[in-house]
């Protein structure tokens, strides 16, 4: 009996250990936030906020967010996100938490204990003294004004910051180094190395990531976009999909020549399928794919390469096995009406066999 009870004890431990790792939905939205202002996407981050505040992030700790991340992503995306905050605010008044009250840290007040406190928590983030003696003007920056100043704000823990960090950093590109750093100090400030896999994990499937194993299909400027979900039963594998909106044509607008850039997850591609009464046009911008017409050979696809589908042909196209893949989409109409004809999967013998050509 005492065996069983100690077995049930330490499973209760295990279960509230493990449930204490996991991402929390305030913690996600945060994230999202984050990943968002970084990306300047203020078409998606403004009801990304209002959804964050429906479930109880409050007003305050999304300023505190918008704002350090000025320290990270600069001060225009920083403002232009708390203009979208403040927009929904001014169309939503008190409707919102505002949470607890902002104060002014007592820190601001003393610049020698600012930058004896930034020094101690930038020491545990590195995990160890971290002193940046080839720029003497950065090293004081970092440890006086942003992590002693900037975390010194009464409204988001330290473990919370790197969490936001990380989710803005993942959503750059060109900051690997500073990224796994911060990945690293994440967990160093409280984080468990669960919760910091599942953020990127989280990232990464809401396409809010361009820091995962994206990064090869993402090296350009096309955005990896949404994950595909309304389509999700005709691909096999995982598929990204970011509608792609002329410059010169505003909200609302619609162009004769529409496009979709896709991007596929390694050994990811789509149904057999065909295009009524189109051309559909491909035009490949990064990764390495292949496109199959039935009872032909497979045609191995790299940035740059361009396939016109022609009407009524049956077809698919995806990623190669060992890499992700992005193609721009778009249909050239040919006669009405318009459809897909959705067909059987790639069967994996097939795929196998376009993979060897």
């Amino acid at each position: 009996m005492r065996r069983i009870l100690l077995f049930l004890v330490i499973l209760f431990a295990m279960t509230t250990t493990i449930s204490a790792q996991s991402l929390t939905p305030r913690q996600k939205h945060l994230a999202t936030l984050a990943a968002l202002e970084a990306q300047g996407d203020l078409v998606r981050l403004e009801p990304a906020v209002v959804a964050a505040l429906e479930e109880d992030v409050t007003i305050n700790e999304i300023k505190e967010a918008f704002s350090q991340l000025y320290a990270y992503t600069g001060f225009p995306r920083s403002l232009n996100a708390l203009g979208v905050l403040n927009k929904v605010l001014e169309s939503h008044p008190s409707k919102y938490d505002e949470g607890k009250p902002w104060e002014r840290p007592a820190l601001w007040n003393d610049a020698k204990k600012a930058l004896k406190t930034g020094t101690e928590v930038q020491t545990r983030l590195s995990g160890r003294p971290f002193d940046y003696t080839f720029c003497p003007q950065n090293d004081y920056y970092l440890k006086s004004h942003l992590f002693g100043d900037i975390f010194a704000g009464n409204q988001l823990s330290a473990a919370d910051r790197e969490i936001v960090t990380v989710a803005a950093l993942s959503a750059l590109k060109g900051v690997a180094p500073q990224l796994a750093a911060h990945k690293a100090g994440a967990v160093n400030i409280g984080n468990s190395q669960e919760t910091v896999d599942e953020l990127c994990r989280f990232l990464s499937e809401k396409g809010l990531s361009q820091c995962d194993a994206a990064s090869d299909a993402c090296a350009g400027s096309w955005p990896k976009g949404n994950p595909n979900d309304a389509y999700a039963m005709y691909f096999t594998g995982n598929s990204h999909l970011a509608p792609i909106q002329p410059k010169n044509l505003a909200n609302g607008e619609e162009t004769v020549q529409g496009y979709s850039n896709v991007t596929f997850e390694p050994g990811c591609r789509n149904n057999w399928h065909i295009h009524h009464g189109v051309h559909q046009i491909l035009i490949c911008v990064s990764g390495e794919g292949i496109y199959q017409e039935w009872g032909k050979p497979a045609i191995r696809l790299h940035a740059g390469d361009i396939i016109d589908i022609p009407e009524g042909v049956k077809h698919w196209h995806g990623a190669a096995d060992n890499s992700w893949f992005q193609h721009l989409a778009s249909h050239v109409h040919i006669s009405d009406p318009e459809s897909n004809e959705w067909l059987e999967p790639v069967s994996d013998e097939q795929y196998e066999a376009a993979n060897k050509q």
